[in-house]
């Protein structure tokens, strides 16, 4: 156990660490060519977000395409940084400016952080807008937006609506707190239902001119800082709960190792809350004062996010898997990356016209999830490559259910998938035999029709690289075998479109001898299944196939 669990957290550091180590290996004009789109990419989702409400891509997609950039900066010797918060900037000054918050990315970044330092606590992330609330005789007076920073957007407006979060106070106090606004979920569990687009509901929401009490009430408020007020944490927090902000103390909690960081991280990923979250925050007891505090990421505080449902993976190749039928399925080779603990290094379009649809090229930045927990699922193009790389891609019109009975190289894929389908359970059952098998076979020039292997002797196989002397037996004695199966087994191994409910026989010239109306006359059989076992029987190749297949004895032909 304890060496499969250092081999997973081995890999893991190989490959959330090799994107960010090795430089990419292109020429410097293109390194350069694709920052300064990323660059604008991101400058994009920016503006949306931070000055309209709109969310362009998931929070994950951008974390990692914000990494990506400062790789290249970092790669490309660029000084130069830019402000995510550029165009954010309002009018009215916050009374002690937002500070932003350091994102430690591994399990090594978190215990260097906390080493050395004391009295920590850890809440959850909640995943909302940040705001400051400004009271004035225990009333919320005043609703800024975080802006930059150090100048927000008035958002008073919207505090008569806000009907869902404490606007006065038990007491006529004045008193600047800073907090997020979130939008209520009931029993929500991040580690299964993922953010919902929380953040994007409320941003839009505050980005409106105005909005009724009832879409206020889905509003809720999560004070995570008290700037001018007591000194230790812990009252704060006491405070904080008289003054009606109990969910603060609720969800903190003091911790004293690496060990109670992480097991509170799984714990509100995996338990329900009222509201989305997408990490946790680590922060000291003590901090400065907040005369002295800065919009910038200070040395008290951290977020330590959770793993990516989503991920950002470069394309490194497009390749096309054609099956035994001739649909060709594109898949994209990406840079091998874990998600969820699971490592992907290819995901499927589905469809040829899809890839021809979305064009996506070596070089393409995409984005990956899990179907089902497990599957790699293609989302969308995130970024696109300056430079559009060719694709060898097969043609279609050479690929249809009738197609590819011999090995040529355009045909070898498919074939291979239809010896595939002969000697799986489907078809003759020759267990323990798979493409793997097949396509070395093919390869050493053994079988290039689909009946060769009937006539195959063990010195051939042996002359098969991977295929040794028991290997050899235990593939004749499987042949053999094959050579026994009744009639209509081999049809369907030869992939007959006929319905299973179809009893087929006796031989095949009785079959291939039946004209379109014979076959509608089966039960279960309509006019395009007619038409399909038609031209199936009738098909010189298979024709050809049926009289070599009566040649090795094969029972019906």
């Amino acid at each position: 156990m304890l060496l499969k669990l250092f081999a997973c957290l081995l890999t893991l550091a190989c490959l959330s660490t090799a994107h960010a180590t090795s430089c990419p290996p292109t020429p410097a004009t293109q390194a350069r060519l694709e920052f300064s789109q990323l660059q604008q990419t991101v400058a994009q989702w920016d503006d949306h977000y931070h000055r309209l409400g709109v969310s362009l891509v998931t929070d994950e997609i951008y974390d990692q395409s914000r990494q990506r950039l400062h790789h290249l900066r970092t790669c490309l010797a660029i000084t130069t940084d830019d402000n995510p918060l550029a165009t954010a900037r309002g009018p009215i000054p916050h009374p002690v400016p937002h500070t932003g918050v350091a994102k430690l990315h591994d399990d090594q970044a978190v215990t260097r952080w906390l080493r050395g330092k004391h009295n920590v606590w850890i809440q959850p992330k909640v995943d909302g807008v940040a705001v400051s609330l400004i009271f004035r005789q225990g009333q919320l007076a005043q609703l800024l937006s975080r802006g930059d920073g150090v100048q927000g957007h008035d958002w008073s407006r919207h505090i008569a609506a806000l009907t869902g979060i404490t606007r006065q106070l038990p007491g006529p106090d004045d008193l600047v707190l800073q907090g997020e606004l979130y939008w209520r979920l009931d029993q929500h569990v991040q580690a299964t239902a993922g953010g919902l687009n929380a953040r994007g509901s409320i941003a839009g929401l505050m980005a409106r001119k105005q909005f009724g009490t009832e879409h206020g009430a889905q509003v809720g408020l999560f004070v995570w800082d008290w700037p001018n007020g007591p000194a230790s944490q812990a009252e704060r927090l006491t405070q904080l709960a008289a003054l009606g902000f109990a969910d603060s103390q609720r969800y903190s909690i003091a911790i004293s190792s690496y060990a109670d960081a992480a097991h509170w991280r799984q714990h509100w990923y995996r338990s329900a809350l009222p509201f989305a979250t997408d990490g946790v925050i680590l922060r000291q007891d003590s901090r400065p004062p907040a005369e002295r505090w800065q919009a910038n990421a200070p040395y008290w505080i951290a977020a330590w996010k959770y793993p990516f449902r989503q991920a950002l993976a470069e394309v490194r190749d497009v390749r096309f898997s054609i099956g035994r039928t001739g649909r060709i399925t594109p898949l994209l080779l990406v840079q091998p990356l874990l998600l969820d603990d699971r490592r992907i290094s290819q995901v499927s379009l589905g469809s040829l016209a899809r890839w021809q649809a979305l064009d996506i090229r070596p070089g393409d930045q995409v984005a990956i999830s899990l179907a089902g927990l497990t599957i790699p699922r293609f989302d969308s193009v995130v970024q696109r490559n300056a430079e559009r790389l060719p694709v060898n891609q097969p043609a279609p019109e050479q690929h249809h259910p009738l197609s590819c009975w011999q090995d040529s190289q355009a045909c070898r894929p498919q074939f291979v998938a239809r010896l595939n389908w002969l000697s799986g359970k489907q078809g003759l059952g020759m267990s323990r035999l798979g493409s793997a098998s097949w396509a070395a076979m093919v390869e050493s020039g053994v079988v290039s029709n689909l009946d060769d292997w009937l006539a195959l002797d063990r010195s051939q196989l042996l002359r098969v690289p991977g295929i040794g002397a028991t290997r050899a037996d235990q593939l004749l004695h499987m042949f053999e075998q094959a050579r026994q199966q009744p009639f209509e087994r081999w049809l369907r191994a030869l992939g007959v479109p006929a319905p299973k409910s179809l009893a087929l026989g006796p031989d095949w010239q009785t079959l291939a001898a039946r004209n379109t109306e014979q076959w509608l006359a089966e039960p279960g059989v309509g006019r395009g299944r007619a038409a399909q076992l038609q031209a199936f029987f009738s098909h010189d190749e298979l024709q050809i196939l049926a009289d070599q297949l009566r040649l090795h004895a094969i029972k019906g032909f």
